[in-house]
C-alpha cells in the first residue's frame, strides 16, 4: 500500500490559538461544509477550549483539490493529519456527515495512536448501523440544490449565485457520496461517551436512530432534543456551545477510557 503524506496544516484550522490548551476539541463539518462553519464556536470556546476545525478538499482555499469520496480514506487522512496533536486530550464534535467522520476518527485514534477521546459530539446524524438507501449524490445538479434546499444547509446566498454554486457542487457531491456509500466496520466500538444532539424535525434522523448510536460505545450515551431541522444548531448556537462547554469541562478531569 502506497503512504499518503498529509499536510497537517492543510487539513486542520485554528481560529483561536490556544497554545496552553488542556483539552482541544475537533470540528468536522456536514457535507458540503467548510471549517468555517465552525468559526462562532471556536470564538466562544476560547480560550478554556481550542477548537481544531477540519477543512475537507474541495472547497474554500482548497478548491482545487479534488474530494474524496470515500468516507473511510478521508479518516485516514484526517487521523493523520491529527497525530501532531495527540500529545494533549482531544473531544470530537461531528454534525451530519461530520458525525460519521468524528466516529470513525475516533476509532482510529485508539487503534494507531493509543489515544481515546474524550467525548464525540454526534449532531443531525443517525447512527452508523442505521441505513437508508439513499442516493443523492446520484441526482443531476437541479436534484442536488433541491435536497441543499430542503436541508437547508447552505446558505440562500449561495444557492442563488449560478456561479458560486457551480463552484460548490462537485465538493457537495462527492461529500455525499462518501456519506451515502459509507459502511461501518463490524465489532468496532468507541471506548469515550457520546453524547448525540438531534433536531426534532429533522428529517435526515428519527428518534430510533439516534438511540442507536448507544451501540457503538462502550462509554456512556446521552441524547439531547431541540426544536429544529437538520440545521437545528444554527438556531440553537448558544445552547449548543453552552452544552458543549459544561460536558468538556466535565471530561476534562476524568480518566481517559481504556
Amino acid at each position: 500500500m502506497v503512504q499518503t503524506i498529509v499536510d497537517s496544516e492543510a487539513w486542520i484550522r485554528r481560529f483561536h490559538p490556544v497554545p496552553e490548551a488542556g483539552l482541544r476539541l475537533v470540528c468536522f463539518p456536514h457535507a458540503g461544509g467548510a471549517c468555517t462553519f465552525y468559526f462562532p464556536m471556536s470564538a466562544a470556546l476560547a480560550p478554556d477550549v481550542e477548537v481544531l476545525a477540519v477543512q475537507y478538499p474541495g472547497r474554500q482555499e482548497r478548491r482545487s483539490e479534488e474530494p474524496l469520496r470515500d468516507l473511510h480514506v478521508l479518516a485516514d487522512r484526517v487521523t493523520e493529519a491529527l497525530a501532531p496533536w495527540t500529545t494533549t486530550p482531544l473531544a470530537l464534535f461531528g454534525h451530519s456527515m461530520g458525525a460519521l467522520l468524528a466516529y470513525e476518527v475516533g476509532l482510529r485514534l485508539r487503534e494507531r495512536h493509543g489515544v481515546s477521546p474524550r467525548v464525540l459530539f454526534a449532531s443531525g446524524r443517525r447512527a452508523p448501523s442505521t441505513h437508508r438507501d439513499e442516493n443523492v449524490h446520484r441526482r443531476d445538479d437541479d436534484g442536488l440544490v433541491r435536497e441543499l434546499k430542503r436541508l437547508a444547509g447552505t446558505e440562500s446566498a449561495v444557492l442563488a449565485d449560478e456561479e458560486v454554486l457551480r463552484m460548490v457542487l462537485p465538493a457537495i457531491r462527492g461529500d455525499y457520496e462518501a456519506a451515502e456509500t459509507y459502511t461501518p466496520r463490524e465489532g468496532s466500538r468507541l471506548a469515550c461517551p457520546v453524547s448525540v444532539l438531534v433536531g426534532d424535525s429533522d428529517p435526515r434522523v428519527t428518534r430510533a436512530e439516534a438511540d442507536a448510536w448507544a451501540r457503538h460505545t462502550s462509554g456512556g450515551f446521552d441524547l439531547r432534543e431541540f426544536t429544529g431541522g437538520h440545521f437545528y444548531l444554527s438556531a440553537h448556537q448558544d445552547e449548543v456551545t453552552a452544552l458543549v462547554r459544561d460536558r468538556l469541562a466535565r471530561e476534562a478531569d476524568a480518566p481517559t477510557a481504556e
